[in-house]
């Protein structure tokens, strides 16, 4: 009886752990903890150490990596605008159906879904369109 006893504690333990790493593991991912970001420093390492890159190659791919960055930065520019112009459309459509109250906590919700993108590195969003 006291054998049983023990093998049940070990078993609920052991479960504890395998759940509590499951919701660590599903918080990281699902906030973007644990995603890593393009970090072209460690892409050239790892080219240059899988392939045997030669410096003038290494050079070459820094260039190359360095005009990617410049082209999706270009495009990101380009492109804010747009996704801006979305957001706020939607955010408009849904004030309409907001109540005071709703109203004014949906308004300080989105100041700190905008705070959160501008600190995640996005580019701050341009000004709404003139009405």
């Amino acid at each position: 009886m006291r054998r049983r006893a023990y093998v049940y504690f070990a078993l609920i333990f052991v479960l504890g752990i395998i759940i509590g790493a499951a919701g660590m593991y599903s918080y990281g991912w699902y906030t973007g903890q644990w995603r890593r970001p393009f970090n072209r420093h460690r892409v050239i390492d790892y080219l240059q150490t899988e392939l045997g890159l030669s410096q003038a190659q290494t050079e070459q791919l820094q260039q190359i990596i360095n005009n990617m960055d410049q082209k999706e930065s270009d495009l990101r520019d380009q492109m804010a605008p747009q996704f801006q112009a979305i957001r706020e459309e939607t955010r408009a459509e849904t004030r309409k159906i907001l109540n005071e109250q709703q109203l004014q906590k949906f308004n300080e919700m989105v100041k700190r879904w905008d705070a959160k993108r501008r600190k995640g590195g996005h580019p701050p969003p341009p000004p709404p369109p003139p009405k």
